[in-house]
Formats: structure tokens, sequence, C-alpha cells
């Protein structure tokens, strides 16, 4: 039977780092970050539900989503979120769930969820592996990684779930606040446990 991980974490705790280590090792990786941005691909419904909702403000010359000035929009404003959000993640849902199903029935299946206790599907998942990290750390990553401004960090991490939130629905939890190999060990670990199941 295959097995199904969430992989969850706030904004720049090291999510992707822990899903490429996650592939390394073996297991069928989705990333509902990459199915969020398919969902809403020009020539999509989701992409023609996005312009209905916001306007040719948020395309770009190319007819692409112009992904920060719609990041800017929603997330100062918390109904223009809800909205956003109504349209992305029941596609995404759908998306993962096809993915899940395409996998071998021996398969460990990891899927790179953010927003995981957001949305209310952890019950969705066999496991559910948090990765956590200092905010102040977070804020230094993201600036080195995406150029984001502090303030810009921060507004992010309070629309996402607390680490307390995250705990409540984890099967494990790994505090990435070392060298990239400590993670990498700490996932390790994690897989192993996760095989014997």
């Amino acid at each position: 039977m295959t097995l199904v991980v969430g992989l969850t974490g706030g904004i720049g705790s090291g999510k992707s780092a822990a899903l490429d280590r996650f592939r390394e090792l073996g297991a069928v990786v989705i990333d509902s970050d990459d199915a969020a941005r398919e969902v809403v691909a020009p020539g999509t419904d989701g992409f023609a539900a996005v312009l209905a909702r916001f306007g040719p403000s948020v395309v770009r010359v190319d007819g692409t989503l112009d992904r920060p000035m719609l990041a800017t929009i929603v997330f100062s404003d918390d109904a223009a979120r809800a909205d956003l959000e109504a349209i992305v993640h029941p596609r995404v849902r759908a998306e993962v769930r096809r993915r899940v199903s395409a996998a071998s029935s021996d398969s460990i299946v990891v899927n790179a969820v953010p927003l995981l206790v957001e949305t209310g599907i952890a019950g969705e998942y066999d496991r559910i592996v948090v990765i956590e990290a200092p905010v102040e750390l977070r804020v230094l990553r993201l600036a080195r990684s995406r150029g984001m401004s502090r303030d810009d960090a921060l507004a992010r991490m309070a629309a996402q779930a607390s680490d307390e939130e995250r705990r409540a629905v984890a099967w494990r939890v790994i505090v990435n606040d070392g060298p990239l190999d400590a993670l990498r060990d700490a996932v390790d670990e994690v897989w192993a446990e996760l095989v014997d199941v």
C-alpha cells in the first residue's frame, strides 16, 4: 500500500531541501507549490478563474501570472487571499490525488504542502513531517534566497500556521537550525522509520 507523507513547515524553514533529500532516498515526491503554479498556468480553468477575480493587472506581458503582484494583493487583503485559495486549493488537491494514485503501490510518496494545517487536510496523510526553524533564521534565509524584506517575510509567516499548530498534527518534527548536512541526516532518520512502517 502506498504510504503518503505530508511534509510541511513555514516559509523559509527548509521544506525544499528536505524534499530534495527524500527524493534522493527514493521517495516519489510532489511539491504542492509546483502543482499550484501548474493549475493556474495560461490556458487552464484556474488561470481563467484568477483573471476573472483579480483582473488583467495580475497578468504579465508574456501572458503568465504576475505572481509577485498577486502575492502583494493577497498578503495585504484577507478576503482576496481567501478568494485565491478557493480557486487554487481544490485544484491542487485534485492534482496531488492524481499523482498519488499514479504511484506504485509500494511507494512512499512525500508531498511538500506549505499550507497543510491551514487548509485542514492533515487527515489525508498517513504521516506528517514538520520542518521547523527559528524565525530570525527564516527571515535571513528568505532575504538571501528570495530577496525578501524583513517586513514581507514576517507578513508571510504571520499568514501561515504557527509552529505549535503544525506540531499538533506532526508525526515527526525536524528542527532545521544548523548546516544542510544536519538536515539531511535528520531526513535520513525519518526515512528509515518510514521504510519500516
